[in-house]
Order: structure tokens, then C-alpha cells, then sequence
């Protein structure tokens, strides 16, 4: 009997890189070219993901920012928002009004106090995976504070069997806690640990700058749960 052996999507997805150039990427299998022509926010309008994202930007009246010749923006998307409203806002409001079926909307926000929080994703340059290290580095945001933006393997290790050395790297956008938490940061106590977000889609290159998009998971003002 003949043996068939499977290979994994993963493994069929890293060959296909192989064959690419470097600044390559692939989009349901075929090349895809990171140039955008249109602004950043023109290309947040081409997806329904930042659909409150784009609301956002509009009512703190940040589009021209988002648009500002040569920036970078770490796009939260419409999830980090949601996760921002529903679970951090909507909870507090329920502890203080004693009201377990209170529903707080998107538009009881307060738009003035968010403007900073949204510019804490914003950078007057321009950010690119080639001028990223594993060390990474400090980039100032336009809230005034700094983030640390940097290149690194894919953390599972899941890419490196099968014979694979094509190993994926990801844009890891963090919020540092005192020094820089080390890869393998499990022996820091969570309320010390740094908060490292990766950036699911990278180096989309609009017209007037760069656009990263973090992961969905992300809780957009890096808030936490309350207790």
C-alpha cells in the first residue's frame, strides 16, 4: 500500500514564500503588492473591519493626523474597540450604577479623552519591517509616550518542523513596563509584564505613510478587564 502523506496548510503556505522575493506577499495564493494607492484612511474605508475604527478617527477629529505625510499608524481594528467598550467601559459603568443589564453605547464614549489614546498608535515616521531588529527599539508616539516596536520569530515554534527554515516573522507593538520583558517573559508577574501586541497585517504602504493592523485581541488604550 502506498503511503500519501499530508502535508499541513502551513507547510504548503511556507513553500509558496520560497519562491517569492523578500518584500513579497501572498494573497490567496498569489503575489501581492503592498502599495496602496489612496491615503491610510482611504484604505481603513476599503474594509469593514475599521468601520468603528473610522468612526473613531472622526468624532476626535483625527483624520488629517492619520494622514500626515510620512506616518505610521497601528491600526486597532473594530474588535479592539469593541473589547475597549464592552468589556472595560460597559463593566465599570455596571460596578457604579449597580445595574447588571446596563448597555453602554459606542457613542456615550468620551470622545475628547480618547483623542491621545488614539494617538498612542500614531508615529510622525515612517516604521517598515526592514528597519526592524529582534532587539527592537523606542519610537515616540503622538500621545507623547513611547512604544516598543520590534521583529521577531514566530513564538510557538510550530513553523520549524517538518524540515521547514523559512521561519515567519511578526511586528511586535508593546507597552513597556519599566525594561523590556525578555521573549520568554513568564517569570515576571502578569501586572509587571510588558504588553506585547503583534501586528496581524503589516507594512501596507499607502500614499502617505505606513499602516500596520494589530490582532483582534487587542483591547484598544492597552486597557485591562476590571477585577
Amino acid at each position: 500500500m502506498k503511503r500519501i502523506i499530508k502535508w499541513p496548510l502551513f507547510a504548503l503556505l511556507i513553500f509558496s514564500f520560497a519562491s517569492c522575493k523578500k518584500n513579497d506577499y501572498l494573497v490567496g495564493g498569489d503575489l501581492h503588492n503592498p502599495q496602496f494607492n489612496g491615503t491610510t484612511y482611504e484604505y481603513l474605508q476599503t474594509n469593514p473591519l475599521f468601520d468603528t475604527l473610522l468612526l473613531l478617527i472622526d468624532r476626535t477629529g483625527l483624520q488629517e493626523e492619520v494622514n500626515a505625510a510620512g506616518s505610521t499608524f497601528f491600526a486597532p481594528s473594530d474588535y479592539s474597540i469593541q473589547h475597549y467598550v464592552k468589556k472595560v467601559v460597559q463593566a465599570r459603568k455596571r460596578l457604579e450604577a449597580n445595574d447588571e443589564n446596563l448597555v453602554f453605547e459606542f457613542s456615550e464614549l468620551d470622545f475628547d479623552l480618547l483623542k491621545d489614546s488614539l494617538r498612542a498608535y500614531l508615529f510622525p515616521e515612517k516604521i517598515e519591517r526592514t528597519g526592524l531588529t529582534e532587539d527592537g527599539a523606542f519610537f515616540s508616539a503622538k500621545d507623547g509616550e513611547e512604544r516598543h516596536i520590534s521583529l521577531r520569530d514566530d513564538p510557538t515554534g510550530e513553523y520549524q518542523t517538518g524540515g521547514l527554515t523559512i521561519i515567519p516573522q511578526y511586528i511586535y507593538f508593546s507597552k513597556v513596563i519599566g525594561t523590556v520583558d525578555p521573549i520568554d517573559n513568564s517569570d515576571i508577574p502578569e501586572a509587571e509584564r510588558d504588553t506585547r501586541i503583534v501586528a496581524q497585517t503589516t507594512g501596507i504602504l499607502t500614499t502617505n505613510g505606513v499602516l500596520h493592523v494589530l490582532a483582534n485581541s487587542h483591547i484598544f488604550t492597552f486597557a485591562t478587564e476590571p477585577k
